[in-house]
Parts: structure tokens; sequence; C-alpha cells
């Protein structure tokens, strides 16, 4: 059966043969025609390239393009000026409302990630277009293109866009940084691109996602927040190291705001949080050697002192 289109203009026909034994889907470009209806068991949809556009139009990625710090730059801790601009890409900084800004060290994966500071905390995107990272100098190691930028958006329409931007060094540092996030970096041969884009613009009123149904991993860095839905997503918990090497320490993540409650407050709408498995391992061995049958020595002068 075929449908007919009357208006001109470039046009997509998608055109689907069924049979008995198989069935072939074409998609082909052509110009509108005039045909008479037939009863064959070929059905043709019609769908002007317009409609195409917009239906593809929410699937774009990116938004939030960084054009400092520079790909492969070197910079020391301290004050880090951050800009950025529109990418020219849908969905357009108009179209977003605050953002979170975070500087992170690892690799191109969630799961060898770990936001070191929080630069700015749900800011409007009408105040400008540049931010600043106060990095300390305990905050980890000075790993080679380990450092990268990772802007998360709030839609005006729903939902969040988690931007990255190119990596970058941090000269001069002295702190530490885990195991899986320099061999996350190691991987990369010097590589400067940062992670891929995660949109998940218009997800936000979903039950069950929000704005921390992004895939990959990617949901366990969206700050808390800024998650919706019946479950939250929480980072990996840092190990802790062996020795302390800082003086002077600062929060991982930005405190949260709370209301003092004078009523009957509703029921929780959020059902569970998950957090990140660990990726770290340890070894143990065991301890071979015999226990003391009893007491030797002094201790056995000091039990024979209560003795009765």
């Amino acid at each position: 059966m075929t449908n007919r289109a009357s208006n001109s203009g470039f046009a997509i026909d998608l055109l689907i043969v069924s049979t008995s034994k198989d069935q072939v889907l074409d998609c082909h470009a052509t110009r509108p025609t005039h045909q008479k209806p037939t009863h064959s068991p070929t059905m043709r949809f019609r769908l002007s390239a317009i409609s195409l556009l917009a239906a593809l139009t929410p699937y774009a990625l990116a938004d939030v393009l960084v054009t400092s710090p520079a790909a492969g730059a070197q910079l020391p801790f301290g004050n880090i000026q951050v800009t950025w601009k529109d990418s020219g890409v849908a969905p357009a900084l108009s179209a977003l409302t605050t953002y979170t800004l975070q500087l992170v060290v690892g690799g191109q994966e969630a799961s060898s990630q770990t936001p070191l500071i929080t630069c700015a905390n749900n800011a409007l995107f009408s105040a400008g277009n540049t931010a600043t990272c106060v990095v300390g100098q305990g905050a980890a190691a000075s790993t080679a293109n380990g450092f990268f930028l990772q802007f998360t958006s709030v839609a005006s329409e729903g939902g969040t866009v988690i931007n990255y931007s190119s990596r970058f060094t941090v000269t001069g540092m002295n702190g530490r940084t885990g195991a899986a996030q320099i061999a996350g970096v190691t991987a990369l041969n010097g590589a400067t691109t940062g992670p891929t884009t995660v949109n998940s613009v218009n997800n936000g009123a979903a039950a069950g996602g929000g704005g921390a149904a992004a895939v990959g991993g990617s949901q366990f860095t969206v700050p808390y927040n800024l998650q919706t839905g019946l479950t939250k997503y929480a980072p990996m918990q840092p190990v802790p190291p062996t020795k302390i090497t800082v003086n002077q320490y600062t929060p991982l993540n930005p405190t949260s705001a709370y209301t003092v409650a004078t009523t009957w407050m509703p029921r929780p709408s959020i059902a569970t949080t998950l957090t990140a498995a660990q990726t770290f391992s340890v070894s143990s061995m065991e301890n071979t050697a015999a226990a003391a049958s009893n007491p030797t020595g002094n201790m056995a002068k000091f039990l024979a002192r209560w003795k009765d």
C-alpha cells in the first residue's frame, strides 16, 4: 500500500517489503511522486526531511565547549581560570539553566575517575562564561594529561548533559592519586581528548532515571543534588592513604542544602542509593606463628599477682 505525499520538496521514503519468507527494509531519498493507490504488499511511508531532523534533535550531543584550559596545557596548582562557549550544536547554552563544574583526575571511564574539587555548584549560565578552580597542592599527584573538567548542566526542559574538557596537567602537586586513576591515564598514551559527552536532556522526568540516567557508569559522576528519580547514585568511596602528607584539606563534595522541618514531612521519594563499586584490591597472608600457650616473663608475673 502506498501513501501519497502532495507537498513539494525533498522527502525520505521508507520502503518495507514483506513476504512470507523474508522482510526487506529499504530507506532511500526520492522526489515526491503522484501514484495511484495499489493493493501491493509493499508499504511506503513518506517522512519530510524537516520532520526527520526534528526527531533526531534530542540525540545531538554537546553544548558546552571548554576553550581554556587548552588541550595538553601545563598549569601550576592554585587558581585555574576556566572559560567556555556554545559549541554550536543543540542544545544551546540558552536552553541550560545551571551547571556544576568539577576538576577530575583519571581515565575515560567513570570507574577510573575521581572528582577532586567542585569549582562551581549550581551556578547560573546567565552569570557569564568564566569560572575559577582553586586547586590545592595536596589534592592529587601531578599526572601528565591526567586532569580534565566536568560540566554537569541542567536543561530547562528537564534532565542533564555532562560535557568534558580536553585533558591537561596540573604541575607542582604533592598529593596522592589512586592506582586505578593512574592506570586509566596511562592507558591513553598521552592523548588529550576528554571523556565522551553524556546527554540525558529530557530524561529528567523519568520516574526511574532522571538526571542520573546516563550510560556507561557516568551516572555515578552526576552531583547528588542534581539527580532526580527514585534511585540516587553515589561516587566510589576513596581509599585512605598509608600516611598523611598534607596539612590542609578541602571537601570532596559541596555541602548540601537542607530545610528544618517544623511540620510532618512527606514520605521520602528516593527508593535507594547505589554506590560505585570499588576497583582497588588487597592481598593478605596467613600468620602461621603458633600462639603462646601461657603468658611468660613480666606478663606471667603480673597475672600471678591476681591469683587467689
